[in-house]
């Protein structure tokens, strides 16, 4: 087994899990509304195509509806939120914003992949991606670390493990899709 097999089962058993997290939710969560429900379906979808996402050959055709489908669910976050009842705002832009850009980056990603696009071009719209996608997980990934530092170096008071839960599997997912941008498969 290669150390690129080792990588593509890591990312594999990563995404995987953040799909059955997500689709947990959608399933378990009665307080859910349907845009919230809607945003969790979509992850689950875009998860499970990124788990099976490493093992395609390289220079694979990519299906053309798989690149139509993410780049139509990118548009999903900032249209509801501006369709919002709760009004648009840039906050709730802003927030929804990191969803958007991990369903473009699933667009991109087989059309880059299989060599469609010219070089330069490609290498710059891979790299603005990585780099968004690396500003949301780590933004992600670290939201809560002050809260978890107490004043005496004890775990400060929490309302409940599920904004820590979130915040991970979103930082975690984020960070893995970077990483499927930028290897070869």
């Amino acid at each position: 087994m290669s150390a690129t097999d080792v990588v593509y089962g890591m990312l594999t058993a990563l995404f995987a899990a953040s799909a059955v997290h997500a689709l947990r939710q959608v399933v378990l969560s009665r307080s859910l509304g349907r845009r919230e429900r809607g945003d969790r379906l979509l992850h689950t979808v875009m998860a499970s195509a990124m788990a099976v996402m490493p093992w395609h050959r390289v220079g694979e055709v990519p299906p053309p509806g798989q690149t139509v489908f993410f780049a139509t669910v990118a548009l999903w976050f900032p249209l509801t939120s501006v369709l919002s009842r709760r009004g648009p705002g840039p906050i709730g832009l802003v927030r929804r914003s990191p969803y958007a850009v991990g369903m473009v980056a699933m667009a991109w990603m087989p059309v880059r992949h299989a060599g469609l696009t010219d070089t330069r071009t490609g290498d710059a719209i891979t790299g603005v991606l990585t780099l968004c996608l690396l500003a949301c997980a780590l933004r992600s990934l670290t939201r809560d670390m002050p809260r978890l530092r107490g004043a005496s170096g004890q775990v400060g008071v929490s309302t409940g493990i599920g904004g820590p839960c979130d915040h991970f599997w979103h930082g975690s997912t984020a960070l893995g899709t970077a990483v499927m941008l930028l290897m070869h498969h």
